[in-house]
């Protein structure tokens, strides 16, 4: 994503971005798609584009006349977006929430469909605790369940960070009762949460395993055929059959789950199982490989 040199107001960045996505995706882009999706004019959705393309990215989009359109240049790179599929996706899964609001916008093919995640229940209430002892820098007391011990306990914690892991969120935060810092998935807080007006003593920085980075090198399962691995090389876009993800260390259990790669036991079929980790011992989890395993799962 380019970097202005201005703040860029949101709703305008919010423009720009589908200006990228639906050049970028469909090929083609009138200013119909900006006009019916933020509900603005002609004129100011022309003006929109003409700004994106003299103080954005020059040279992106061509006008086409043929296709009554702008379509994306041999060169075209991003510069709001981060030109991945994902962000179309996103957009289709946000036309098809809002059917009505965005059917005249006609993305996507007839039929197409995006398969809606299902994700964790969370009280409004507990996400609203959160949000103010996070963002404030204060301690949260909380009642928490968890599948290995059922019964509600009563705990302080201080949270800096909050996180989405594709169906959950969870908090990161120091728990007073174990004295280190700890995931709790938010739809496991049970009963009352409160934001304390104290301070928290934690913080961030103070957090090894947040503060650290660490480099995932993923691979085919080598039980597979080299065609085979070929194929999902090809998949993933790995480069000389390796793809490599750096996250936090504190993250990295959940972005391992979500391709389907445990620290152990992998799946018996290797064409359900897909993918492995390259570089397991090299992670530094040390003792704390079993407790990151059931972070994936919510059970701090």
């Amino acid at each position: 994503m380019k970097k202005t040199d201005w703040p860029i107001r949101w709703d305008l960045l919010l423009r720009y971005r589908l200006i990228e996505i639906i050049a970028l995706w469909e090929g083609r882009l009138t200013t119909n798609h900006i006009c019916h999706s933020f509900g603005i004019g002609r004129q100011q959705a022309s003006k929109d584009i003409n700004t994106y393309l003299r103080e954005l990215a020059p040279g992106n989009l061509l006008y086409d006349r043929h296709l009554k359109g702008y379509v994306p240049a041999a060169g075209f790179k991003p510069a709001v977006t981060r030109g991945i599929v994902s962000e179309y996706q996103e957009l289709l899964s946000r036309q098809q929430s809002l059917n009505d609001s965005f059917s005249e916008l006609q993305l996507g093919l007839p039929g197409s469909t995006v398969i809606q995640d299902t994700t964790r229940h969370i009280e409004p209430e507990v996400m609203r605790a959160v949000v103010t002892a996070t963002r404030y820098k204060r301690q949260l007391k909380a009642s928490y369940v968890s599948l290995s011990r059922p019964e509600a306990a009563q705990s302080i914690l201080e949270p800096h960070a909050l996180v989405c892991a594709g169906s959950g969120w969870h908090i990161r935060a120091w728990c007073s009762a174990n004295r280190e810092f700890r995931d709790f998935a938010l739809s496991r807080f049970h009963g009352g949460i409160e934001a304390l007006r104290q301070k928290a003593k934690h913080t961030a920085q103070q957090d090894e395993d947040w503060q650290r980075y660490v480099a995932l090198e993923i691979m085919p399962d080598q039980r597979l055929t080299d065609a085979q691995q070929q194929i999902i090389a090809r998949d993933y876009g790995m480069t000389r059959g390796l793809l490599s993800i750096e996250t936090r260390a504190a993250l990295a259990p959940y972005v391992l789950s979500r391709l389907g790669i445990t620290y152990e036991n992998s799946h018996p079929d290797p064409l359900v199982q897909q993918l492995e980790l390259a570089n397991p011992d090299q992670l530094g989890f040390g003792s704390q490989r079993e407790r990151a395993l059931k972070a994936v799962a919510g059970l701090c």
